[in-house]
């Protein structure tokens, strides 16, 4: 069978391509028994950014580091955020989608706690993503879970009773949440109306 080089799929990704992975923590980080922790080590060709502040919530900062993580290398990349760190995701992504191949965004905060309403908004993201929500989330709601993810156009997991889904919470390994990622980003590796002949 004479197998061709596929053309680009949506947002630049190939059948079959890599998507690089870049991993962003919310304020103060997060600890070696958080699940991002446990994640990189598992998949140690992961990257996460770095910061020299990590106390303070500045969205400037935060796609400054976004922007070091990722490096001269082409796209695409998916970026996997928790709290604070799945808003400047979202602001990345939605500022710079030609670079992104898809947004995981895990238990994003309420914008309007750090002040940041004006700059994340209630439109699409452009890009695809997926959004794990919890229902007694301290810093977000079920409701207005539902809510972002319909106006960003993301699609919903709904992890029930799991706090703000961190370590505190228990979610360490996350093996589900990581085979929830794993299964998103084979998806944005295939163009599926792309045949190889």
């Amino acid at each position: 069978m004479n197998r061709r080089q596929p053309p680009p799929g949506p947002y630049g990704a190939r059948r079959g391509g890599t998507i690089r992975t870049v991993l962003v923590p919310g304020i103060n980080d997060s600890g070696p028994e958080h699940w991002q922790s446990c994640w990189q080590q598992r998949c140690p060709d992961w990257r996460r950014i770095a910061q020299r502040d990590w106390q303070q919530p500045d969205l400037d900062g935060w796609l400054a580091a976004i922007r070091r993580a990722l490096g001269d290398r082409a796209p695409p990349a998916l970026l996997v955020g928790h709290s604070f760190g799945a808003l400047s995701s979202w602001f990345y992504a939605r500022r710079f989608p030609g670079q992104i191949a898809g947004v995981v965004l895990v238990a994003p905060a309420e914008p309007v706690r750090f002040e940041i309403e004006d700059r994340i908004l209630a439109v699409p993201l452009g890009v695809p993503g997926l959004m794990f929500a919890s229902h007694n989330d301290p810093l977000l709601t079920f409701e207005r879970a539902q809510y972002w993810a319909a106006a960003w156009g993301v699609e919903l997991v709904d992890v029930g009773e799991a706090g703000h889904i961190n370590a505190q919470a228990g979610f360490g390994a996350w093996p589900h949440g990581l085979e929830c990622v794993e299964r998103f980003t084979r998806s944005l590796e295939i163009a599926p109306d792309t045949p190889i002949t």
